[in-house]
């Protein structure tokens, strides 16, 4: 028996998989195997079709949470005026009107973040925004 001295691993064939070696204990292990550089990921989301009616659901429901929490939301009032403005652009179908409803969308999930009415304000926001698309 030769002290130093390792027995070479048989060499593995040109297969599909991908061959690691190195150390198992170190924090880094080399990666040997075919070439990947050429690797392209893509993903589809379906967006589902969102009706007006299943927003202004939404928008009603929304608007019954800041009435009834309304005195322990730090910004109440705002997000009553929000509401108004969703109302408002909903029944308008002109640009500034789409404008308004994807500022909502953006502004109202931080607005309602952490709040008892998060729920629903980021449901409404996800709402309007597959209304939009």
């Amino acid at each position: 028996m030769a002290v130093g001295r390792r027995r070479p691993e048989p060499e593995q064939g040109h297969g599909s998989g991908i061959s690691i070696g190195g150390n198992n204990i170190a924090p880094l292990q080399n990666v040997v195997g075919q070439n990947i550089s050429n690797v392209h990921q893509s993903a589809s989301v379906e967006t589902p079709t969102v009706s007006m009616e299943t927003v202004r659901d939404l928008l009603a429901a929304f608007r019954t949470e800041v009435d009834q929490s309304g005195s322990v939301l730090p910004n109440a009032q705002v997000l009553r005026a929000m509401a108004d403005s969703i109302d408002n652009s909903l029944t308008a179908s002109d640009a500034p009107a789409i404008g308004a409803l994807r500022g909502a969308v953006q502004a109202l999930p931080a607005l309602v973040a952490g709040t008892v009415v998060q729920q629903g304000g980021d449901a409404l926001a996800h709402a309007i925004a597959g209304w939009l698309s």
